[in-house]
């Protein structure tokens, strides 16, 4: 728990694993507990008191609920999954969280239309590039699909909100994979590289990223983009706010990061059609 930093990314990306999972490792604790118990050792006992107390220290903030009012607009995203069986009623489900600004991924060529249809009825603004797609209820300007993968999975535009322009960054990272060979994050980190190099050049002081990281802010792997802004689920949420797989979550992967803006509150909505739960975000301008 203290040292997964010293975990070695070289060999199959097994740092980016272990951080993907870190708080899991309470499990271990409860484990380890119970082994004493079993054993009615006295140092196991100690041993399993020192890691619950390491795990407390570390993860035991994040289960505070820190959610506040004061936010003046609000923002979803959601990977609504490529084969999603109901994509208007997906679109409906976000739609009546009533947010300000909605970011969707895994648009594809068949559901796009439905999309469309069903969130141009309660935004006046949309831009879609790709298979990602921007709903507001502000205008939106300097629309353009942004390079970070071989297809358009992400795009950069700015919203004109009530209280000034905020650049919205909507990004789908490419996916990961487990397999003999490891923990295949290498098209993910470089792709979140090319990420962190727009969001140094970008010239607006208030920014959003939102969108399916497919890695957690932990994962060192992601680091160039999380280490330059706060997470609005960390910051202001209740809880560790896992939003994939849908069913059974163990990951935070979706997620909305700022600059120069204040998170209030963040929470996960109510499944929909898709295998992420949307999630949702108050923030401060």
């Amino acid at each position: 728990m203290l040292g997964h930093r010293g975990v070695p990314n070289r060999f199959g990306r097994l740092g980016s694993l272990v951080e993907t999972f870190l708080p899991w490792t309470g499990a271990l604790v409860v484990v380890l507990l119970l082994c004493a118990a079993l054993r009615r050792s006295a140092a196991a006992a100690a041993a399993a008191v020192l890691s619950a107390v390491v795990w407390a220290t570390t993860f035991g903030g994040t289960l505070v609920d820190k959610r506040a009012d004061g936010g003046n607009i609000t923002v979803v995203t959601h990977n609504v999954r490529e084969d999603n069986p109901d994509p208007a009623g997906t679109a409906r489900a976000v739609a009546a969280a009533d947010a300000d600004v909605v970011a969707l991924q895994e648009l594809n060529g068949t559901a796009t239309a439905a999309y469309r249809k069903a969130m141009d009825g309660h935004y006046a603004h949309r831009s879609v590039q790709g298979t990602v797609g921007l709903w507001s209820r502000y205008p939106i300007t300097d629309s353009a699909p942004l390079d970070i993968a071989p297809w358009p999975r992400a795009l950069r535009a700015t919203v004109r909100t009530p209280h000034g322009p905020v650049a919205v960054y909507a990004v789908h990272l490419p996916s990961v994979r487990l397999s003999p060979a490891g923990f295949g994050t290498r098209a993910r980190d470089s792709a979140a590289l090319r990420l962190a190099a727009a969001l140094h050049d970008e010239p607006l002081p208030r920014v959003v990223v939102v969108g399916d990281l497919n890695g957690t802010v932990g994962d060192r792997g992601l680091s160039p983009v999380t280490s330059r802004l706060r997470s609005a689920q960390a910051e202001s949420g209740a809880g560790f706010g896992f939003s994939w797989p849908a069913a059974h979550p163990v990951a935070r992967i979706d997620e909305i990061l700022l600059r120069g803006i204040t998170p209030r509150a963040a929470w996960n909505l109510p499944a929909t059609g898709s295998d992420h739960l949307p999630v949702m975000a108050a923030l401060r301008l």
